[in-house]
């Protein structure tokens, strides 16, 4: 039995909301601190105008407004280091950082990479669930519906089909490319979007002046 229902409803109405292996279920039951904080953080975020049309390096203003708010929760960033042993020599098996790390649960947003990069994270839950280090992955992106929006700022050539949005994230879900990890995805939809006007030249200097070794994964399109 799907466990969607135990995902408030409002968060509901405001994001394309998907699980796989009853995630959603997990989270409420098995990680309730955790389940707390990606409620209330989704609760409170909201799609300005402003930070779509920005012009920021590496992380987009988007994506980090969702990290600082985790951060903020003492979430983390998180390596593991991982290795296998075949009769008694060992192999390296690195996976990638997490964007976002807190007790046993692991937290990836993608706002705007390729989508080879869902892929990427799928496979990553998978193989640290089957190494017992996570409990339960979670993606947050954007809904396809976004994209008349973006049309309408004169974006949309930064937001591409081949881009991490909903429609290419649900397929490979579906196919199990999470493997046995459970997996809840949200995605951000127009019911969010304010129009908060144009980025102002103090917005775009902030942002102009961010480093640019960011940890977290360059996007694309920004």
């Amino acid at each position: 039995m799907a466990t969607l229902h135990l995902v408030p409803e409002d968060l509901r109405r405001l994001y394309h909301v998907k699980e796989w292996r009853n995630a959603a279920g997990i989270l409420a039951t098995a990680c309730p601190d955790e389940w707390t904080d990606i409620v209330e953080v989704l609760r409170a975020f909201r799609l300005l105008r402003s930070e779509v049309q920005a012009a920021g390096k590496n992380r987009s203003p988007i994506s980090r407004q969702i990290d600082g708010a985790f951060y903020n929760r003492h979430w983390v960033q998180k390596s593991f280091e991982t290795a296998f042993k075949v009769d008694g020599v060992e192999y390296e098996s690195p996976t990638h950082a997490i964007d976002c790390f807190k007790g046993r649960v692991a937290l990836e947003v993608e706002w705007n990479n390729k989508d080879p990069f869902f892929d990427r994270d799928l496979n990553n839950f998978r193989l640290l669930f089957d190494l017992r280090a996570i409990d339960v992955g979670v993606i947050v992106t954007r809904a396809s519906e976004l994209q008349k929006i973006f049309d309408d700022l004169g974006k949309g050539t930064s937001y591409g089909n081949s881009t991490t949005h909903h429609s290419k994230l649900w397929p490979r879900l579906d196919g199990g490319g999470g493997g046995g990890c459970p997996v809840l995805t949200f995605a951000i939809t127009p019911a969010l979007y304010i129009d908060d006007g144009p980025p102002t030249p103090a917005t775009e200097a902030a942002l102009a002046a961010q480093p640019t070794n960011d940890d977290s994964d360059d996007e694309t399109g920004l």
